[in-house]
């Protein structure tokens, strides 16, 4: 009876571990999604669990779960929303655009087709305060529809919209459109903030965030502890690394007295394992599905990346300049033209493979980049090659 209990005991454990991983990966979930009844099944246990160590608020009905998470750093651009397909970042404009989808899909039936958002789009494009700031979208071109393509990508993949008919690149190509049903619950539940952003009253995007996301100021010494508690284990959370040197004073003094009890819980939940360094402290995932950007990746990309890591890391003692990491990658794409895709030895290539490969090594928070230069954080330790030892035959 005892063992039929600790394998019960154990089940439950990784069922709710399940749950949990799968809300951190996706905080948004239909009840397509296999882990969605593992969510269903222990939603008391993991609503008080975000609750009390996130701060967090945990949603579950029988078609969405949403798990609310206010972000550790809003100052971050490191992880963007992507493209679908192409991983490409959103720009200013496809931002602009999922927005004002979203309001019109507030408005729309339960059906929609592509052409007919886009004409709700443009014209709420049309806003004398959106032209004023520089945003314009007439649908004039093959790259203004591309845009809107990619936003509604990014609304399927959430699952706002589910295509019943039709694909985007004929929209694109204008050569035909494309039918949705449109998601309400899921609509409903996409806004993560404490308030309603129409109800900021700020100027500037800084000072109408800060208000967005404001949270009361504690009143006493629990509620200070638990304020710094939410903090601390948000980023543990969300961040690839949490430097010593990037949080305050009472947040270093609270993390040192109890370091141990927030990554055993952490871990408890989650299966993420605590890498403690005199610098700071990684969560690390042995399952490697609880991130945005691996590393090591295959493809040209992740090849380069690992080799900028390391050549960084032995460079860690200094800020390196953007044109010698060009000339770096130039001549590791000719060492490496056989394995990597035909135009990585093109003029000018080294260039945008470097930047993408410092936007992945930023987004992993290995390196910091100011005034045309790389300096290498204490975590990109772990990419450098060690000499070899050589051991001598007894």
């Amino acid at each position: 009876m005892s063992a039929l209990g600790d394998a019960l005991s154990a089940s439950r454990a990784d069922e709710q571990r399940r749950a949990a991983r799968a809300l951190l990966r996706r905080p948004l979930l239909r009840a397509t999604d296999p882990a969605f009844v593992y969510v269903r099944r222990y939603a008391p246990e993991l609503r008080q669990w975000f609750d009390r160590n996130t701060g967090w608020r945990l949603h579950v009905d029988s078609e969405v779960a949403r798990l609310v998470k206010q972000p550790a750093d809003v100052g971050d651009a490191t992880h963007p929303a992507r493209e679908v397909r192409t991983r490409q970042a959103f720009g200013r404009r496809r931002y602009v655009l999922a927005c004002l989808a979203l309001a019109a899909l507030e408005r729309a039936d339960r059906q929609i087709t592509l052409g007919r958002l886009a004409e709700h789009v443009r014209l709420g494009a049309a806003d004398p305060e959106l032209l004023a700031a520089g945003v314009e979208f007439t649908l004039a071109g093959r790259e203004e529809r591309s845009d809107l393509a990619a936003v509604v990508r990014l609304l399927l993949d959430l699952g706002v919209l589910v295509r019943v008919a039709g694909e985007e690149e004929a929209f694109v190509r204008d050569t035909g459109d494309a039918l949705y049903d449109v998601h309400r619950r899921v609509l409903s539940e996409l806004l993560a903030a404490p308030r309603g952003p129409s109800t900021v009253d700020a100027d500037g995007f800084e000072d109408r965030l800060a208000v967005l996301l404001y949270e009361l100021p504690p009143t006493t010494d629990d509620l200070r502890n638990r304020r710094l508690r939410h903090r601390l284990t948000r980023r543990l959370l969300d961040d690839p690394v949490l430097y010593f040197d990037d949080i305050d004073e009472a947040e270093r003094a609270y993390f040192t007295s109890q370091r141990a009890a927030i990554v055993a819980r952490i871990s408890a939940l989650t299966g993420l394992v605590a890498e403690i360094r005199a610098e700071g402290v990684a969560m690390v995932d042995p399952y490697d599905d609880l991130t945005d950007v691996r590393m090591p990746e295959s493809g040209t990309e992740g090849h380069a990346t690992l080799l900028l890591a390391e050549y960084l890391a032995e460079h860690a003692d200094r800020a390196v300049p953007l044109a010698e990491l060009h000339d770096y990658l130039r001549s590791q794409a000719e060492q490496h033209r056989t394995y990597w895709r035909k135009n990585a030895t093109d003029t000018g290539a080294e260039v945008e493979l470097t930047e993408v490969t410092l936007e992945r090594l930023a987004a992993l928070r290995l390196v910091h980049r100011a005034d045309g230069a790389v300096t290498a954080l204490p975590a990109i330790a772990r990419y450098a090659l060690a000499a070899p030892t050589i051991q001598e035959p007894k």
